[in-house]
């Protein structure tokens, strides 16, 4: 074994099956790491189409087309704890959660990345859109990808510096486009596999469809902004704050405007809808997020701006954080639908700093 080899890290990529984590593993084995590969089985919903087969067949051949190691990691069981029944507990109470930032943080690294530590790799990979750089203090930051319409920095709010030591997002620095002609080049057999859509683990399911499945239907009613009754729902847990369907309106003109989602009370199971614009109207309001459950990946900088939905346009803040990781985001611009159970994430230009859930 040549020093060269000696010096050689090893590193496990999450290869779901897909051409983002398919093209990280091999641009990493060009770089000449040690590339070996794991596919995560996660919980699949025992009524709907299993398709984790067909992902790990996919993910088998491309570690068979780069002649890589490879493994299946089963985090069932975390999986269904941690993100399936967090999210049903959520939604039970009125609130919306972010099953993608869950997964990530107790699955991907979680299990995964513990797996992997246990195991003796220097790092693990995964086909985030992220940039993970060392500044000059030795402190690891993480930057938006490059192509901001695929930028994932949003669902990576929960990682900590111990974990950004140890991993590696190769596609990062690339725009997807680019990324499709990379598998092209390497002859991945995902080159011309469609993306994955969806909730992590729900795919195209409508998220109540799935919900029903855990929380009756209880119709209610559906009110306007002062109160009078416009409508029914078949359950305000179902809906969150800014959406557009999922009620019905008994009560309308032909000069009616779309309504939306403005507040629900699910003591009462009532939900009162606005149109679009409607919180620009009223003084004072949604100017302030109290947020709790923080982690900060880096501290002591200032947070400048948040989004609250994935790839929100960036909206300008100022952060007072309190004890107990809890804290306010006061807002220059007043924002719509603000649903609690959500995640805030904070950013400075182009690095995300952390996030919390928004109270």
């Amino acid at each position: 074994m040549n020093t060269v080899e000696q010096k050689k890290k090893k590193v496990l990529v999450a290869l779901s099956g897909g051409v983002d984590s398919s093209v990280s593993a091999a641009l990493l084995q060009e770089e000449g790491y040690e590339v070996h590969g794991a596919f995560i089985k996660t919980w699949s919903a025992p009524w709907l189409p299993c398709t984790w087969r067909e992902e790990r067949r996919d993910a088998m051949r491309v570690a068979a087309a780069l002649h890589i190691p490879f493994y299946t990691i089963d985090l069932e069981k975390e999986y269904e704890r941690d993100v399936v029944n967090y999210l049903v507990s959520e939604y039970r109470v009125g609130r919306t959660p972010n099953p993608d930032v869950m997964c990530n943080k107790y699955v991907k690294f979680g299990g995964f990345f513990g797996w992997a530590m246990e195991q003796g790799y220097d790092a693990v990979a995964t086909g985030h859109y992220a940039q993970v750089l060392k500044n000059k203090d030795g402190i690891f930051e993480m930057h938006a990808g490059k192509d901001e319409k695929k930028d994932q920095t949003y669902f990576l709010w929960t990682l900590t510096q111990k974990q950004l030591a140890k991993t590696l997002f190769p596609v990062g620095g690339f725009e997807k486009r680019h990324v499709r002609e990379l598998a092209e080049q390497f002859h991945l057999p995902t080159a011309t596999k469609k993306d994955s859509q969806g909730v992590c683990f729900l795919g195209k399911v409508d998220m109540k469809d799935f919900l029903k499945h855990y929380i009756d239907e209880q119709e209610g009613k559906v009110l306007n902004t002062d109160g009078g009754e416009i409508g029914y729902h078949d359950g305000a847990v179902f809906l969150t704050l800014g959406q557009r369907h999922g009620f019905t309106i008994t009560k309308k003109t032909p000069d009616t405007p779309p309504l939306y989602v403005y507040a629900k009370d699910v003591a009462n199971n009532t939900v009162t809808v606005a149109p679009k614009g409607y919180m620009s109207t009223q003084n004072d309001t949604n100017k302030e997020i109290a947020f709790m459950g923080t982690n900060l990946i880096r501290e002591g900088v200032e947070v400048t701006y948040a989004r609250l939905r994935y790839n929100q346009p960036l909206f300008a803040v100022t952060v007072t954080f309190s004890e107990g990781g809890t804290g306010t985001a006061y807002l220059d611009v007043p924002q719509e639908f603000i649903p609690r159970g959500q995640s805030l994430v904070f950013y400075t230009d182009t690095e995300c700093l952390g996030g919390a859930v928004i109270a």
